[in-house]
Order: structure tokens, then sequence, then C-alpha cells
């Protein structure tokens, strides 16, 4: 397996089946991630958009295909074993922010160390959660309840929480759907800056200009990939 690739999918389609009717939420999709790109998935509502992000975050599996993640086979684990391999390589970060209100955004940003096999010690688990509040520019809010922040903040803690475990992927799901466009802009912004320093990230937006932020575009319809392409950079530097 070639180093450089965080994610192989190959032929990965996905049937929901009912006693009456058969569903093709995704048909034969080929999609290589690179450590260090940056891609967006755009497309009308109900296009699979959302069953290729669950499947690319092992909350779902294909029906058939293969999905590789750093040289490993994940595509038909059992759910013990997705859960184990999500909490190790994949970062989330969603519209809604899902942060809990009764704990300090520091606890909120630990929280998925916490769950880490073998444990990890405190002093490591501070570490990770104030380099990771650092890259997000939010250190200085690490005291705080989630309620006592804007929407951009929180979303900005999100993503922190996202990134402390050193994921090998960051999937993001509608990342500015909740926010106004000037807060929309900064976090694409901080994306942007997080893929320079080498995070690799798949997004799923459907607003276009958000999607010229990724270097490489992708645009489903009806569960297949219809176009392929690269963002404009001069689009990218002014978004």
């Amino acid at each position: 397996m070639n180093t450089t690739i965080s994610i192989q999918m190959e032929k990965i389609s996905k049937i929901y089946s009912t006693k009456d009717i058969e569903t093709h939420a995704l048909t034969q999709i080929d999609l290589t991630i690179n450590k260090g790109d940056f891609i967006s998935i755009s497309g009308p509502s109900g296009c699979g958009k959302s069953t290729l992000l669950s499947i690319l975050g092992l909350l779902d599996s294909p029906t058939q295909g293969s999905y590789i993640i750093e040289g490993e086979d994940v595509s038909q684990l059992s759910v013990d074993s997705r859960a184990h391999i999500r909490n190790q390589k994949i970062g989330f970060v969603f519209q809604s922010f899902n942060l809990i209100d009764e704990l300090s955004v520091y606890e909120n940003v630990a929280l998925p160390l916490r769950y880490r096999e073998p444990e990890i010690s405190e002093s490591d688990i501070n570490k990770a959660v104030s380099l990771a509040l650092k890259n997000v520019d939010m250190a200085h809010r690490m005291t705080h309840k989630p309620n006592q922040l804007s929407g951009g903040q929180q979303q900005r803690i999100a993503i922190a929480r996202a990134l402390v475990g050193e994921p090998a992927i960051l999937l993001v799901d509608e990342p500015t759907g909740n926010l106004d466009s000037q807060n929309g802009d900064a976090v694409m912004r901080l994306l942007k800056s997080l893929n320079r320093a080498g995070t690799t990230i798949c997004m799923v937006t459907h607003d276009p200009r958000y999607a010229e932020f990724a270097e490489k575009r992708l645009h489903l319809l009806d569960g297949v990939i219809s176009q392929s392409g690269f963002s404009n950079k001069l689009v990218q530097e002014v978004g």
C-alpha cells in the first residue's frame, strides 16, 4: 500500500432493502484520499452524500466493495471493531456542534481521548487538548462552557475535539450550516489553514462557494460520482 494514501474505496455500493423495494444509495464508488488532501463532496439532497460520509466514518458498512484505511480493510468489520478504529483514526465535525453544555471546553475536547485504549495519561491528555485548542485559536476559552460561546466559537471547539486524537482524516459534515456567513467564512478559513498544516479533510457541503476551498471537488448525483475536478486556486485564496 502506498504510504501516502489514507483512504482507498473501490466499487463501494450501498443498497437499502425493504420487503417491497431496493434503494441504491451509492453505486460503484471509487475514491482515493491521499494524506494532506482537502476534498469536498456536494450534490442535491438525497444524492448519497450522507451515506458516503457515514461509510467513510465507519458509522455504516457498504453492501459491497472494499474500504481501506491506512492499509487496513475495514469494509466488513463488526460494530465494535468499527467503533475502535473510528476512535483511533477518524475525527468528525458536524453541523450541530454536538458539544456537551455541562462540560467545560477543555473537557469537551478531552472526551475522545478518555475512551482511548490503551489509557492515556492525564499529562498527555492535557498536552493534546492544549495543542488542539491552540491550533483553533481557542486556548483562552478553555474553562468556559459551550453555551457561553458564539456559534462560530463552538464550531472551533468541535474542530479541536475532532483533531485532538490526531486522526488519519477529518470528516466534516456541513460545518457552516448553523452559522451566519461571517462565522461560516471564518470556519472555512480555519479548515483551509489546518489543511495547509497537514490535516487531511473530506467535507460535505451544499454551498458551491465553500466547496471551492477544497483542492478536489466531487459531485454526487443519484448515488454516483457525476463530476470530479480541481478547484480554482484564485477562488480558494479569495474565499
